[in-house]
């Protein structure tokens, strides 16, 4: 059976032409599947009889299943969500007094190799499937309307506004099943969020962001860490098919269509790694003819890691090297340590198909 779930509405509205039913039927089942959140062809009334019979017979939707729920002292929600009998994933969510945010996972483990990340330490085992990328989002909608806060606003009032894909895997090499889930998000009859309301996080898969500029540019955040090529090769192992010149020519070639005038640049802070009054000049420099923001992240510990966080201070003095020069930098504040969902904690279960775990070695520092 068909999961309608991985459909977006042109593809739904296709698949129904190929069954003999008018193109408008798309519309009313996404509207039914997302924007109401009902799942059961039986109680979409205004769909007829016969037509639900067949919908049945033919296709389904279908959620993953969650496996574990935790909610941090600071109200951070996290899902541990089943892929299949081996692999599972995280989602979590952020509660702000102005907004809500959702971080979605595209893929069981990461094939990149971020030295500083604890996904990017468990392996690779596959790409997700649209409806396990949207399923996501639907997920933390019903669950999170059942908890009480939530439960008393209106069906139109939203709970998540924004929608970021910052958790497991890089988003742009799942690139057609990310994108199609993005295409969801923003359609007016499923979520109907703005592009400016969801950002796309990419640690620099350079043709893909030309790819993604002309298909479905949303907000931009690109993973830099590094102000020069020797420390990102390490740290960011992409970055050696990809260096930084060929990257900040991409983002200023992406923010042609983008919603937003400027691209987010996240940068951990790792002690002694990448935090110094020198990289901060470099990156000044790296970036002189880019549009962008800066959002430095302090490190969050996972096992056998082998960083530290930067020191409070060497984050404000990197902080204000980076303001004195004009530019826009929040620090994120950590959310959601205490129960592994902060930034770079993110692990779920992978069933590693690239034997990365067996042959992991720690680096030191790099200039």
């Amino acid at each position: 059976m068909v999961n309608l779930l991985n459909y977006n509405q042109k593809q739904l509205a296709q698949w129904f032409a190929d069954r003999g039913e008018k193109p408008f039927r798309a519309k009313q089942l996404m509207r039914w599947m997302h924007h109401f959140g009902v799942h059961d062809f039986e109680q979409m009334t205004d769909i007829a009889k016969n037509l639900r019979e067949k919908l049945a017979v033919d296709a389904e939707i279908t959620l993953p299943t969650v496996q574990l729920a935790q909610v941090s002292n600071d109200g951070t929600r996290k899902w541990l969500i089943g892929t299949d009998t081996a692999n599972s994933i995280e989602t979590v969510f952020i509660p702000e007094d102005d907004r809500g945010t959702l971080c979605i996972s595209s893929q069981v483990g990461c094939a990149l190799e971020c030295t500083f990340c604890s996904t990017g330490r468990q392996g690779f085992n596959r790409n997700l499937s649209v409806a396990e990328i949207i399923g996501q989002l639907a997920i933390a909608n019903q669950t999170l309307r059942q908890e009480p806060g939530y439960d008393m606003l209106p069906a139109g009032d939203r709970i998540i506004s924004n929608v970021v894909m910052m958790g497991m895997g890089e988003p742009l090499a799942n690139y057609d099943n990310v994108v199609t889930a993005m295409q969801i998000m923003l359609d007016d009859s499923a979520y109907g969020l703005s592009r400016r309301r969801v950002t796309l996080s990419t640690s620099g898969m350079v043709p893909a962001m030309d790819r993604l500029k002309e298909d479905c540019p949303v907000a931009l955040a690109v993973s830099l860490h590094a102000p020069n090529d020797a420390l990102r090769d390490v740290i960011v192992p992409i970055n050696k098919k990809y260096p930084l010149k060929e990257l900040m020519a991409a983002c200023n070639r992406y923010l042609e269509k983008a919603p937003r005038d400027f691209v987010t640049f996240e940068y951990v802070m790792l002690d002694g790694v990448n935090d110094t009054v020198e990289h901060a000049h470099q990156l000044l420099a790296l970036v002189k003819n880019v549009s962008c923001k800066f959002n430095l992240i302090p490190f969050n510990p996972f096992p056998n890691s082998g960083y530290d966080t930067s020191k409070p201070n060497h984050v404000r003095v990197f902080r204000d090297i980076l303001m004195q020069a004009g530019y826009v930098v929040t620090v994120r504040k950590t959310r959601g340590d205490d129960i592994d969902a902060a930034c770079g904690q993110l692990a779920g279960k992978v069933l590693d198909k690239t034997k990365r775990t067996s042959r992991h070695i720690p680096i030191e520092s790099v200039d």
